[in-house]
């Protein structure tokens, strides 16, 4: 059977990477091309040339997982069950949780994005189909949600290559680190990667260029990567996520599920949604 691959996914609003993968400054070129094979996002041809080679291929673009942990409600953590799927082409996800506080009831959400726009759903698909569930428009958390996409370690490497020179490589304590400058409704933010020492994504740092966007500064780490869905694609994704805002965890789960093989998933926008307008780049 063929597997549908995609090309590089670009984040909106970015200008489409001038070279094929893999084929930027020599010292990038390779520690990018590491970071994608540990994840084994990326399918190369090596045969021929540099100049008659064909182009790599990025093979993730739907994804879809399952979680359960701790996530902040109100200044708290609370037990929190997770279904998230997402897509970078376009740039897209759907956050549904269940939070259970301690001796109350639970509370569910679906909060989703797509490129530009952002709403809340009662229900999968709510707002497309009238008497079907409503969407509530969520302008103002455009930014903070894409931001949780492309601060995955795939949305990472993608974001890389998409800055083609604006990412830089360096060495700190030891580790190989990966800055890329975001783009898009992200423009003004700057995500640091970490890699160890089997060139996996353990940690994102990401910092505002100017107090307007200081709610998109975060700490995420990622660790436990294996592959963690049913029907095994040899990609490899986190099995524990911690993220952190100034220091405070607002977020710790445990994948259960993480499907890989580009699983049917999509985010149409519903017409009120389209029709809001957008507002200043601050989220709750």
């Amino acid at each position: 059977m063929f597997a549908l691959v995609s090309a590089l996914a670009v984040p909106a609003g970015a200008q489409s990477p001038s070279t094929a993968l893999g084929a930027s400054a020599p010292d990038r070129a390779r520690v990018l091309r590491a970071a994608a094979d540990a994840l084994a996002m990326g399918r190369w041809s090596d045969i021929g040339s540099t100049t008659t080679r064909l182009p790599g291929i990025d093979i993730v673009n739907t994804m879809e997982l399952t979680a359960t942990g701790m996530i902040d409600l109100g200044g708290r953590l609370v037990k929190t069950d997770v279904h998230v799927a997402l897509g970078y082409n376009p740039a897209a996800m759907r956050i549904e949780l269940t939070r259970t506080p301690e001796g109350g009831a639970a509370q569910h959400t679906i909060q989703t994005v797509r490129e530009t726009w952002a709403w809340d759903e009662s229900q999968i698909g709510g707002g497309l189909i009238a008497g079907k569930g409503t969407a509530t428009p969520a302008m103002a958390a455009v930014p903070v949600r894409l931001l949780q996409l492309w601060t995955l370690p795939y949305g990472i490497v993608k974001a890389a290559y998409a800055a083609g020179d604006k990412t830089t490589v360096s060495t700190e304590a030891g580790a190989t680190v990966i800055t890329v400058p975001l783009a898009g409704p992200l423009a003004g933010v700057t995500a640091k990667a970490t890699l160890d020492a089997k060139n996996l994504i353990t940690r994102v740092e990401t910092r505002a260029n100017s107090p307007a966007l200081a709610n998109l500064a975060a700490q995420i780490e990622y660790s436990d990567y294996a592959d963690h869905a049913e029907v095994l694609t040899d990609i490899k994704t986190p099995g524990h996520i911690v993220h952190k805002r100034d220091g405070r965890t607002v977020l710790d789960i445990t994948v259960k599920t993480w499907e890989t093989n580009n699983p049917y998933v999509v985010f149409p926008v519903p017409p009120n949604v389209k029709s809001a307008s957008a507002s200043s780049p601050t989220s709750r």
